[in-house]
């Protein structure tokens, strides 16, 4: 081993970049690579986002319109037929309720849950939830269970 033939230890370098604004004698001295004047040239340059080199942004050139109403509600629907499903696959019996729900990932514990009317519902069972449709309440009522509104 002597010095024209010495080099870092394997895996040891991570940094395969050039050495940019370090001299003349670099080849990449001066403007370090960044071409003469410009805001690309300057230090501190970031380009905002959907800047489009001066033209009008897409964002501010399409209308704005409508509005979201801050108090909606976000309900997590479970039809019947997965009600039915959990009765034919002795999950329940006679009651479902909201830890029922989250515990088969039906929901999760912070999700409002509203039972919905596809499918039709054999069992008899008393089902708790926070919202039901017309035509869930009256299936659920019609094979002789209860709706209970949490």
């Amino acid at each position: 081993m002597n010095l024209s033939n010495l080099q870092p230890a394997e895996g040891s370098t991570h940094n395969q970049n050039k050495r940019v604004g370090r001299g003349e004698g670099s080849g990449k001295g001066g403007t370090a690579a960044r071409g003469h004047k410009g805001a690309k040239s300057r230090s501190g340059y970031s380009r905002k986002i959907g800047f489009e080199g001066g033209q009008m942004p897409l964002q501010r050139r399409v209308p704005k319109f409508g509005f979201k109403n801050i108090n909606r509600v976000e309900y997590q629907g479970v039809n019947l037929d997965t009600l039915q499903a959990l009765v034919d696959n002795n999950i329940v019996t006679d009651a479902v309720d909201f830890t029922t729900f989250v515990t088969n990932r039906l929901a999760t514990k912070n999700e409002v849950v509203k039972i919905l009317g596809r499918g039709e519902l054999k069992a008899k069972l008393k089902v708790s939830a926070h919202k039901f449709t017309a035509a869930a309440k009256a299936a659920i009522e019609a094979a002789g269970g209860e709706a209970v509104e949490l």
